[in-house]
């Protein structure tokens, strides 16, 4: 999905923390126990990540380095650089949901590398990009997009980069819409709480890319162009490589497990991702809906 060269991308609340220094010791082991301590602090399974570890032989800090990311202007510099697309990305969602959510309220998005501080806990690039509601910020390290192709088989490209912040921006509107309030979200299963509130940020994301191409930015030029079909293609099939059955039989044991599902199978995501972009916001009730 590509962003109109001279949209506006300024305004959307986005830092970026820098690799400070490498110490010795820790492990892969240890990343381990912090995934899983970071999902009970979200009430988001973050562990199905783990298999990317792969050892590890030390643990970084991160400060913020390079502020809210001025340099970046223009869709031109967020067709270019991965950085400024995280930004435009932001700013984009915000522009659309302000007009889907009475009262809305901007999160901030942090780009990281390595490892940083968060309201849920240390966050390090084993994780992958989550929304702490806490804190109410998405953390991304954008390196996890090259393992999204290398260990999770997605294709890859601009709009499934997108989809991934787009999804995450989907927990920020169901925390500030009450959304997440009095769901069990320790429970796992095919129908759970947790499944049905991922697959309902996917259907977000999906409302938002066809949303956001006549959504306008401050100087009434839309933020990006109509997606094709191979674009969709490509957020459809990052959304299947992080169906729980598929990280199951390619990145766990081997085999499918439904009753430990939390984000929903691959064909479940796709699907909710689809209504979204089809049928808009409204369509996007999974807690409502008798099948998954």
């Amino acid at each position: 999905m590509t962003f109109n060269d001279d949209a506006n991308i300024e305004g959307g609340r986005v830092s970026k923390r820098g690799r400070n220094a490498a110490i010795a010791g820790g492990g892969g082991g240890l990343v381990v126990v912090a995934l899983v301590i970071v999902s009970q602090l979200t009430g988001f399974d973050l562990t199905g990540l783990a298999p990317l570890l792969g050892g590890g032989s030390g643990t970084e800090t991160s400060t913020d380095q390079s502020g809210d990311l001025d340099q970046c202007k223009t869709g031109a510099q967020a067709n270019n650089n991965i950085d400024c697309r995280m930004k435009a990305a932001a700013t984009s969602l915000d522009a659309y949901w302000l007009t889907q959510v009475d009262g809305y309220t901007q999160p901030q998005l942090v780009i990281y590398d390595g490892q940083t501080d968060t309201g849920c806990g240390t966050a390090s690039n084993a994780v992958g990009p989550f929304y702490c509601p806490p804190d109410q910020k998405v953390y991304i390290d954008t390196s996890f997009y090259n393992e999204l192709q290398t260990q999770f088989g997605a294709s890859g490209g601009p709009l499934a980069q997108l989809y991934v912040v787009a999804h995450e921006w989907g927990h920020h509107i169901q925390n500030i819409t009450g959304q997440m309030n009095n769901l069990n979200l320790q429970d796992t299963g095919a129908t759970s709480d947790s499944v049905r509130l991922e697959l309902q940020a996917d259907c977000y994301a999906g409302a938002w890319v066809d949303g956001v191409s006549s959504t306008p930015d401050a100087n009434g030029v839309p933020f990006l162009k109509k997606p094709t079909d191979a674009e969709i293609a490509d957020a459809l099939n990052a959304a299947a490589a992080v169906g729980d059955d598929h990280i199951q039989e390619t990145l766990g044991s081997g085999s499918v497990n439904p009753e430990t599902w939390t984000h929903g199978s691959s064909e479940e995501r796709q699907r909710w991702f689809q209504t979204g972009y089809t049928k808009g916001v409204a369509s996007c009730d999974t807690f409502s809906a008798a099948t998954l």
